[in-house]
């Protein structure tokens, strides 16, 4: 997400925030006191959020330094990175909640009336200040707990990092009162309060019934409440997060301080802080112009034949996906630059972002991806294996979206269309090559060891500062601020769904179901082959209502052992998985990556729907080509 992209430019859509118009109602006048106290929160939590961030980048780059250049590592530096780190989660996660940009699923509340939409907004609200209200207590004896801990470098207790949790989970409880109470009309918010507080009631009165039914809860609490909560449009980290509460709180006997526990493991892994940074990263190339420079040297090669811009597209795509890592950063930085183009050339709007939607899907695997390191992260698979593994799955599947586009452009008209000169070719190359550079900096220093995959964004931001101001003179740097709050509060909102995903999937873990899912997917008659097409179809239909990095949280520890067991390699299974959450990702009706496309293109949603039905089909049938070639995954690890 870019700050002058739209507000909704992202793959996550917009949560909790509708307009006063939304009701029926007369809307509650908004109390100056109200306003004040919001923007106060806004301000603390945006202010020390931002300088983590570029805390974060200075102690990891100032790490690489230290161990490359001068021999003599900082022990301390991973150790101190980790406790900002939290803190820059949790504050993120409250900026997120501010600006309602935490992920939600609004497929069916985008259709609903003016009045139900603020009825369900509301609900929303309510039913995540339920889940934070439940987790406040445990959080605060959590961290109370780790005061006995010492952190090895440094020596300090522990809960310096530990406060994170209930810090931020208080201040969102605080704004989402104050949104309860100037976002719509009384009645509205009493009806959300009351259905959501009608529902606690009952499960806690059906407590001692649900105690003999055993792992029917699970249907209960992880399919029933997740599901009811994600399609009413509830942040799917607080769905997830309500429903592993209410299943360990009634159903068992496990400490509530556990759930915290788990979820500051889930959102506390180092690797993790490649999150922030890459997106950091993939602002900065928008910013510096070097995303518009390749874009233009990819023009002057194949700007002049029929469908060019549509490869350029594609293209585009796949060098700024190797830069940057967030699908938002990457579209808002490729489709301001070509579509005024597009259009002069007559292409419709709905095939200019039914095209990007697609590359959107085709690119998730082209390391830096977030979904790469949050595999990494959560089962264990080399990251820079993943990072090699990702190149080919998703060259295959752009020469794929090529074929559609031959097909669709074979009678394009070009009048007017000059070929670019050998001579301009070369130029747009001279300028463009600082840019281009940049993915080789990034991979070679992963490959050679110079950085790890966490540590190697900071040499990609450092590189890209350097560059805007001594070669492109690009760098607003009133624009700095916003773009650390921006990064700030995407990585909160993605950060706060691994750490609920995490409890989640412990959860599921401690109740059995993960060794009965190993035992019927390991029976499935076909072995891998059979394994491979379950696994496709069901990721699809995760990518469409979960996302691809909660997706991978709950169900990645699961299923890549069962894939190692089976015989498939956890490489070439995590293409395949990626590759078929980005298909359910960016397809409509339920895709939200698809709504952020046409955001980021301003386009109607519903012009887009034909076009993408032969892109997405060009896609599942790459997906088939690198399900069925495992080389195309593995064929370059050492």
């Amino acid at each position: 997400m870019t700050p002058n992209a739209p507000s909704n430019a992202t793959p996550h859509a917009r949560a909790q925030a509708p307009s006063s118009s939304a009701s029926t109602e007369a809307a509650a006048p908004r109390p100056s006191w109200a306003a004040q106290a919001e923007a106060a929160i806004g301000r603390l939590a945006e202010i020390p959020a931002a300088i983590l961030v570029l805390a974060e980048i200075a102690i990891l780059f100032a790490g690489i330094v230290a161990r490359y250049v001068f021999h003599r590592p900082l022990v301390w530096s991973d150790e101190l990175a980790s406790i900002l780190f939290l803190w820059l989660a949790m504050l993120g996660a409250v900026v997120a909640f501010r600006r309602g940009e935490h992920m939600r699923m609004t497929a069916f509340v985008n259709r609903a009336s003016p009045a139900r939409r603020a009825f369900l907004d509301m609900l929303a609200v309510s039913a995540a200040l339920a889940f934070l209200l439940f987790i406040l207590a445990p959080g605060w004896e959590y961290a109370l707990e780790e005061q006995y801990v010492t952190t090895p470098a440094l020596e300090i207790p522990n809960i310096w990092r530990a406060a994170a949790l209930p810090v931020g989970t208080l201040l969102m409880i605080a704004l989402a009162l104050l949104r309860l109470l100037e976002r719509a009309g009384w009645l509205t918010t009493l009806k959300a309060v009351g259905l959501v507080a009608a529902m606690v009631g009952l499960l806690v009165v059906a407590q001692p019934m649900l105690a003999t039914l055993g792992n029917a809860n699970l249907l209960i609490f992880f399919v029933g409440i997740v599901a009811v909560c994600v399609f009413a449009g509830v942040p799917i980290a607080f769905s997830f997060g309500l429903a592993t509460y209410g299943y360990l709180a009634l159903t068992t006997s496990t400490p509530m301080m556990v759930v915290v526990g788990r979820m500051d493991e889930g959102m506390s892994h180092l690797i993790l802080l490649a999150v922030p940074l890459f997106i950091f990263l993939g602002l900065l190339i928008e910013m510096t112009s070097m995303a518009q420079r390749m874009v233009a040297f990819l023009a002057s090669l194949v700007g002049h034949v029929r469908g060019g811009l549509s490869y350029v597209l594609i293209g585009a795509m796949y060098l700024v996906s190797g830069i940057s890592g967030a699908k938002a950063a990457d579209m808002a930085a490729v489709a301001p630059v070509l579509f005024p183009e597009m259009r002069k050339r007559g292409a419709n709007d709905g095939d200019l972002v039914a095209l990007l939607s697609a590359t959107g899907a085709q690119t998730e695997t082209i390391p830096p991806s977030l979904v790469l390191i949050t595999i990494g992260s959560v089962t264990g698979v080399s990251i820079t294996a993943l990072f090699t593994g990702g190149l080919l799955p998703g060259l295959v599947l752009a020469l794929m979206l090529c074929v559609v586009v031959r097909w669709r452009y074979r009678g394009e008209r070009l009048a007017g269309v000059r070929r670019a000169s050998r001579g301009e070719i070369l130029r747009a190359l001279a300028i463009a090559s600082p840019a281009l550079a940049l993915p080789v900096v990034i991979r070679a220093a992963v490959v050679e060891g110079v950085a790890t995959a966490t540590e190697v964004s900071t040499i990609g931001i450092v590189y890209s500062v350097l560059i805007g101001l001594l070669v492109y003179r690009r760098f607003d740097w009133k624009r700095l601020g916003p773009m650390l709050v921006d990064t700030a509060c995407l990585s909160g909102s993605i950060l706060l769904i691994i750490g609920a995903a995490t409890a989640m999937a412990w959860a599921l873990t401690q109740s059995g179901f993960s060794t009965q899912l190993a035992h019927l997917m390991a029976s499935v008659p076909g072995g891998a082959i059979t394994f491979m097409a379950v696994s496709i179809v069901v990721f699809v239909v995760l990518g469409s209502v979960l996302e691809g990095i909660p997706a991978i949280v709950l169900f990645g520890p699961l299923l890549f052992p069962i894939a190692r067991e089976v015989g498939i390699h956890e490489v070439h299974y995590a293409m395949v998985v990626i590759l078929a959450m980005g298909i359910g990702l960016f397809a409509p009706p339920f895709g939200v990556g698809y709504y952020a496309a046409c955001a980021i293109g301003r386009v109607q949603p519903d012009k887009g729907v034909g076009p993408i039905m032969g892109y997405l089909a060009s896609i599942a049938v790459g997906l088939l080509v690198v399900a069925a070639i495992p080389w195309l995954s593995t064929g370059f690890l050492r």
